[in-house]
């Protein structure tokens, strides 16, 4: 059935959709079957996101037409589909009326990437009305308040050197909390990688107590804080708050340098939201473990890596892995910078949106995958600052000193660029940053050929 005469408009235009401040807009990568029109089957698709069904129904009326999604722009070249989504689709919650990111994803990713009609749809961008912002949580906490903690200005506080404990799995709770101090004495930030928890071999109501004490010995021995992202990733709602309430308890006076890391694609939504709200004093770390299976580029559904990114925003993420823009070991490209612009700034440029904020806190890009002391100073460049938080494990732990000498090393590379100096010549005067030359000699080959000869290293 062609729906087109009700769920499109071409008509209308997206300057005036934006000023009117009454739509979310969705834009698509969308191909039809062979044998349906481009129209005809973005108009199905605006009907199965929003009021439509295939058919017609004796039980619509007026009102219900008046909130129907359109389709307001296609180009079929370019596999181009925008669609505006009046704001009274999406659910409210009826405690305090806050619209809520399962919503918004039940109507545009919903039922449409099953539709027999669909060759395949991404979404690329969506536009967030100031209304609609205002609605959303957004996060409690950001970087400044972690610069805060660290003794830092709270405005353009730079680089925070952070790792992951390595290997992954497999440590028990005493080598666990003491690879955490060998680092700290060099560097800021520890995170738990995304599938440590409550492993039988490294139970976690023994090995928080172990790190709590492991970061305030760091801290006596350095006269710096230290911080720590504890995962609290669970199914279920008490067992989350479980495992962060017994957290806040062990570390008791520290427990401000605690964040909470979440495994936030494949949790959900409600995972997120319930740490937001639970502890809203709290760094709230959003890990996406698993989103390649929807924000690949090699994925033709799903949405992608932007769009993951700016809806955790929205959700109160206080930060997000955005990848290493193509610096690090996983998939990624230079361009991806766009991504952490969108999360950190008060208003950005998107693929297809210029999307503003209207004063909500930003979520912080957390860099990580491959990442090493080498690759860094061509990743700030790329970014143009360093107002990040960079989890390195192997670049931390495969330090040829120790991982404290590879945490200072991190810190040195930023220092490097933020400097403008040549690495070669940065290397001369800082030993941390000529052994990662030592350390990491595949990167040091590729990135600065004749490396050896320069800083007087042998084989």
């Amino acid at each position: 059935m062609d729906q087109s005469a009700r769920y499109s408009d071409l008509s209308l235009k997206e300057e005036d959709l934006m000023k009117g401040g009454k739509h979310i807009l969705v834009a698509y990568t969308m191909k039809p079957k062979s044998g349906h029109g481009y129209l005809e089957a973005a108009a199905h698709f605006a009907a199965e996101s929003s009021t439509g069904t295939n058919v017609e129904v004796s039980t619509t009326d007026d009102f219900t037409r008046g909130v129907d999604a359109l389709v307001y722009h296609i180009d079929e070249a370019t596999e181009d589909m925008r669609i505006a989504y009046p704001l009274e689709l999406f659910d409210r919650n009826f405690t305090d009326g806050r619209m809520m990111i399962v919503s918004f994803l039940t109507l545009a990713i919903g039922n449409n990437q099953g539709m027999g009609d669909i060759e395949h749809a991404k979404m690329i961008d969506f536009y967030v009305p100031e209304r609609a912002v205002q609605l959303f949580d957004g996060p409690s906490r950001d970087i400044s308040d972690l610069w805060r903690i660290l003794g830092r200005p709270v405005v353009n506080g730079g680089y925070i050197a952070g790792t992951i404990i390595k290997p992954k799995l497999g440590l028990r709770p005493e080598p666990f909390a003491h690879a955490a101090y060998q680092f700290w004495l060099g560097g800021d930030f520890i995170k738990n990688d995304e599938p440590q928890g409550n492993q039988v071999f490294c139970p976690m109501k023994k090995v928080i107590p172990l790190v709590a004490d492991a970061l305030k010995r760091a801290q006596d021995e350095t006269g710096q804080a230290k911080l720590f992202s504890a995962n609290i990733t669970a199914d279920d709602h008490f067992e989350m708050c479980g495992r962060a309430d017994f957290i806040l308890e062990t570390f008791g006076p520290d427990a401000d340098k605690v964040a909470f890391l979440v495994d936030g694609y494949v949790g959900g939504p409600g995972m997120v939201t319930t740490a937001r709200r639970q502890y809203p004093g709290q760094y709230l770390h959003y890990h996406r473990a698993g989103h390649g299976a929807v924000t690949s580029p090699s994925a033709k559904r799903g949405y992608t890596a932007f769009v993951l990114a700016k809806m955790s925003r929205l959700q109160g993420a206080s930060g997000i892995h955005v990848g290493t823009m193509g610096y690090g070991k996983m998939e990624g490209e230079h361009s991806d910078k766009n991504i952490a612009y969108m999360i950190e700034r008060d208003e950005a440029q998107g693929p297809v949106y210029f999307q503003k904020w209207y004063g909500m806190k930003p979520t912080t890009p957390i860099i990580s995958g491959g990442m090493n002391a080498l690759r860094l100073p061509g990743f700030f460049e790329n970014l143009g600052h360093g107002n990040v938080i960079n989890t390195s494990g192997g670049g931390a732990y495969g330090h040829i000193d120790s991982p404290a000498a590879g945490a200072i090393s991190l810190r040195q590379s930023y220092e490097c660029w933020k400097a403008g100096a040549d690495p070669i010549e940065f290397a001369r005067e800082h030993k941390e940053f000529a052994r990662a030359f030592e350390s990491f000699p595949k990167d040091s080959d590729l990135l600065y050929p004749g490396w050896r000869e320069k800083l007087g290293v042998h084989k």
